[in-house]
């Protein structure tokens, strides 16, 4: 490992975006969809480890209880979002929000209905951090997709614009000089398990 992939691993917190209802999937916790034979959440923290995010936070709302059962989260920082009905924007200021005190720098957010992406995609995007100003996207083909690396300067702002499913969507499109593009559509498919029909995606 590189010096400054140990830097990256110490400063940046892996933040796993996990809360959904599923609510177009008939109300089944994306979580808790089976993935290679295991939920999805547990998929999702071990590409974020294998990108090497040293630490992980994993934000749950919906069935967190039937999630902390099932899924083999050890070592993660579980926060819970009782809000999650309220939009993925809820789940992005909890995570944030459970960053304080634990001294990291930045944070990589990580959407669990996005198993087409892999630590290879994950690493490229956590090997653009420089420090607490970085704000970078995976790009696909050049559109602005995730994962997304947050410098902890930016957490503030996020907070304040987060709401409803936008996440950092406002937040990204008015920062745009700020923000550094890593393509990665050759090593990843940002498709969402959000309908029945994509359901064929997992495996």
């Amino acid at each position: 490992m590189t010096q400054k992939e140990e830097r990256a691993a110490d400063q940046v917190v892996g933040l796993l975006l996990a809360a959904g209802g599923g609510r177009r999937l008939g109300g089944h916790p994306k979580a808790l969809l089976e993935h290679r034979g295991r939920p999805l959440v547990e998929h999702a923290v071990g590409v974020l480890r294998a990108a090497g995010c040293a630490r992980v936070h994993v934000v749950l709302g919906a069935a967190a209880d039937a999630v902390r059962e099932r899924a083999r989260l050890e070592g993660c920082v579980i926060v819970t979002n009782p809000e999650w009905e309220r939009g993925m924007g809820t789940s992005l200021r909890a995570g944030l929000g459970s960053l304080a005190g634990t001294g990291a720098r930045a944070a990589l957010a990580f959407l669990v209905d996005q198993p087409g992406i892999g630590p290879e995609a994950v690493a490229r995007v956590l090997a653009a951090y420089e420090d607490e100003s970085s704000l970078v996207c995976a790009a696909y083909d050049g559109v602005r997709g995730h994962p997304v690396l947050f410098g902890a300067a930016h957490w503030a702002g996020i907070a304040v614009t987060a709401t409803g499913d936008r996440g950092a969507r406002a937040y990204l499109k008015e920062h745009g000089e700020a923000l550094t593009l890593v393509e990665c559509a050759d090593v990843a498919r940002p498709f969402d398990i959000d309908t029945p029909q994509d359901l064929a995606h997992l495996e």
